[in-house]
């Protein structure tokens, strides 16, 4: 008995399965990401996006960096982290076989909702994690109706 549909011969998922393994072999020969949700080291840091009653929330990690050397901007909708990581001096020095820390630059890019206070944003940086508050419009935000 096959235990799966992919094993099965002459499937459709199969071949599909055999093309995604050739697709992979191939893009990792070029050292491109293989997955819609992969990416490549360097291109963002990692970020949780939540709301509150009055406020967008976002936090990105990104330990090891300055303050000064982060910038968020709005524009049109957008939030923008951008930043920048020096290598120290030892990692330039060092032949690595494995490097899973990034250096250079970085930038992210989220659109906010249509509730988004542009005019009332914080960004606060502290032990590595970059948090983002963005309040929301009063004129958008629930009210409470007293029935008389």
């Amino acid at each position: 008995m096959y235990q799966s549909l992919l094993n099965f011969p002459g499937s459709v998922f199969g071949e599909f399965d055999r093309l995604r393994r050739q697709l992979d072999e191939v893009f990792d020969t070029v050292g491109m990401p293989t997955s819609i949700r992969a990416v490549a080291p360097g291109a963002h840091p990692a970020v949780n996006i939540g709301t509150t009653p009055t406020s967008i929330e976002v936090f990105a990690f990104a330990p090891g960096l300055n303050a000064d050397k982060i910038d968020v901007t709005v524009d049109r909708g957008v939030l923008s982290i951008s930043g920048e990581r020096d290598a120290p001096e030892e990692a330039q020095k060092a032949t690595a076989y494995t490097q899973e820390r990034m250096y250079g630059a970085f930038r992210r890019a989220m659109s906010l909702p249509e509730d988004a206070d542009p005019e009332r944003i914080n960004a606060r940086y502290q032990d590595g994690l970059l948090q983002v508050s963005i309040a929301r419009k009063e004129a958008m935000q629930p009210k409470r109706i007293s029935v008389n």
